[in-house]
């Protein structure tokens, strides 16, 4: 840009405005979020980077001392974000800037595309290059971010509905799983686990591990815990701590019955061992029942005068009766206490929507449930779909809570198997789809048990090769913990203030005004924040390959065509099963 056709009003420690004499010149290349470079006056290349925040027109009916129309005549107000320079033969960029130290006499420009491959591209080793994306101004230049660093510090996905998150998602995953080191066919070392909580991803990976209510291996005796009682306890009822002592004993005991070969020291309630549930509900409905012989040592005793020293293991191997109607007899400690709890227990295992959790579980190992969620069983795959559609509400929070506390537990325990200096050789990556609705800014006990799991996994599962992909329409919904925990963002169109408020702070000040354009976004459009890219960018998300099953009904062309009957009883019957 020649001098003759501009000038420089006004410099700040992060703003320049400049003073367009005449657009005309120019033939419209300047549009709001267009990067320009400002190069210093003594210094041969290198320059000043900045965005074009805003511009108004000056003068507009006015004319220059010799008669000439100024209609044409603007001032563009540019956002300084960084410096841009050859050092050692290398093009370098470098975030912050502290104004201009001399103002140049000619050379503001908009940055070429070499420019953009230098600074998107020049920090990032080939190897860690990781592309899914267009600058939005420019939509032929790719933007580079580094592939380690957007995977292994958690990221974060969020976006207004219909704003195209489940597009970006797809798009990101796939551009993932095709990533290879030349020389080999066939999958890469990929590991990602969605939870997929309307049933949408299937379409998009065709070839990947496809689970569902009717074929998930979740036994119940996996549980910990907090997941046991938030299936089973009732924590408003006035006894609830006698429930709990007792459930807890009766489980741990089970499980050291059923693993007698297993250091019994060793077996705790929270360890993965299997045990019986049906005894268990044995064991509490005898100690609701029983009754002490006050003339014999207060020794429990059924009506056939069998009697129970230590209750252990005759509990569990079936319900006994008791004789009410002796005179010699007496309740005893949690007699009458559990009947609620009973019909709790029994409701619960009996759920035909939570066969899942209890049919077949003898048949599962821990390894079993692994290979399932990592993708290792049957067909190999890079992906696996958790359909959570079929999933019954009630128990949404626990199932989550099951499969991301085994996983992070896998990661703690195979990075415990290797030496301290060797890495995770398998990295997982949990993108959870809608997480505001197992993960929500809120104490309520029944997303206790998600919130817990995953909370874990965001101050901890890096250290163990294990990290987050959280996707949200509602950011400022989500757990606090879990958020400020993400290193990475790409946030699409967000209508709603205090999402956009959200969003604000985690930019710099120098960059707030990006959130100006959140409302206005186009379907696939975003903002991309962290320490994976140089610099927080508008981009445009490439289009998967295979979409998910997102696309939005077309209303109006659907109710113009010819009246449609409906199978009713087809729809119940699904309905009802």
């Amino acid at each position: 840009m020649d001098s003759d056709n501009f000038k420089i009003i006004n410099v700040s420690k992060d703003s320049v405005t400049i003073e367009i004499l005449d657009s005309a010149k120019f033939d419209d290349q300047f549009n709001i979020g267009s990067y320009i470079k400002i190069p210093y006056k003594n210094k041969e290349n290198y320059f000043i980077i900045g965005i074009i925040n805003d511009y108004k027109v000056k003068n507009l009916d006015a004319a220059n001392p010799d008669g000439e129309s100024l209609s044409n005549h603007f001032v563009i107000n540019v956002q300084l974000i960084g410096s841009y320079g050859k050092e050692k033969e290398k093009f370098i960029f470098t975030r912050g800037s502290h104004g201009i130290p001399l103002p140049p006499s000619n050379g503001i420009e908009l940055l070429s595309k070499d420019d953009y491959e230098n600074i998107y591209g020049s920090s990032i080793k080939d190897s860690q290059r990781f592309t899914f994306s267009k600058l939005l101004q420019n939509g032929g230049i790719p933007v580079r971010c580094n592939g380690n660093k957007f995977f292994n510090k958690h990221f974060a996905i969020v976006g207004s509905t219909g704003s195209g998150k489940s597009h970006t998602v797809a798009s990101v995953l796939q551009q993932a799983i095709k990533e290879k080191e030349e020389g080999f066919e066939g999958l890469n070392n990929s590991h990602i686990i969605i939870f997929d909580i309307h049933g949408e991803y299937q379409k998009a990976f065709p070839e990947g591990n496809h689970i569902n209510s009717e074929n998930i291996k979740l036994p119940y005796w996996l549980f910990d815990s907090d997941e046991l009682s938030d299936l089973f306890i009732e924590s408003s009822e006035s006894n609830s701590h006698n429930q709990v002592s007792q459930f807890r004993f009766a489980v741990t005991q089970n499980k050291k019955k059923h693993n007698p070969l297993q250091a019994q020291e060793k077996i705790y309630f929270d360890s993965p061992f299997k045990f019986s549930i049906d005894e268990v509900i044995n064991y509490i409905k005898n100690i609701n029942s029983e009754l002490i012989n006050k003339k014999n040592s207060r020794i429990p005793e059924d009506k056939t005068g069998k009697k129970f020293l230590n209750r252990l293991p005759e509990y569990f191997n079936q319900e006994y009766s008791f004789d009410k109607t002796n005179g010699d007899f007496v309740k005893g400690p949690y007699t009458d206490d559990f009947e609620r709890f009973i019909l709790r227990l029994e409701a619960t295992i009996k759920n035909p929507r939570l066969k899942f959790l209890f049919e077949n579980v003898d048949n599962f190992s821990l390894e079993s449930v692994l290979k399932q969620f990592l993708g290792y069983e049957n067909k190999k795959a890079n992906i696996t779909v958790i359909d959570l559609s079929g999933i019954p509400f009630e128990v949404l929070s626990i199932t989550v809570s099951l499969i991301s506390r085994i996983l992070f537990e896998y990661g703690y325990y195979y990075k415990k198997m290797l030496s301290e200096r060797e890495l995770c050789e398998t990295p997982i990556l949990l993108v959870y789809e809608e997480a505001h609705k197992y993960v929500p800014r809120s104490d309520l006990v029944k997303y206790r048990a998600s919130k817990n799991a995953i909370e874990r996994i965001a101050k901890e599962g890096r250290k163990y090769g294990v990290t987050l992909g959280i996707v949200s329409q509602r950011p400022s919904e989500i757990s606090e913990t879990i958020f400020s925990q993400c290193n990475n963002f790409l946030v699409m169109r967000l209508t709603n203030p205090d999402d956009q408020n959200y969003v604000k702070k985690l930019l710099p000040d120098t960059l707030a005004d990006f959130t100006n354009q959140l409302s206005s976004l186009q379907a696939g459009e975003a903002l991309v924040i962290g320490e994976s890219i140089v610099l927080p960018s508008l981009i445009k998300i490439n289009f998967p390959e295979n979409e998910p099953e997102s696309t939005d009904i077309p209303y109006l062309e659907l109710w113009k065509q010819k009246w449609k009957d409906v199978d009713f009883d087809s729809v119940a019957k699904k309905w009802k099963l």
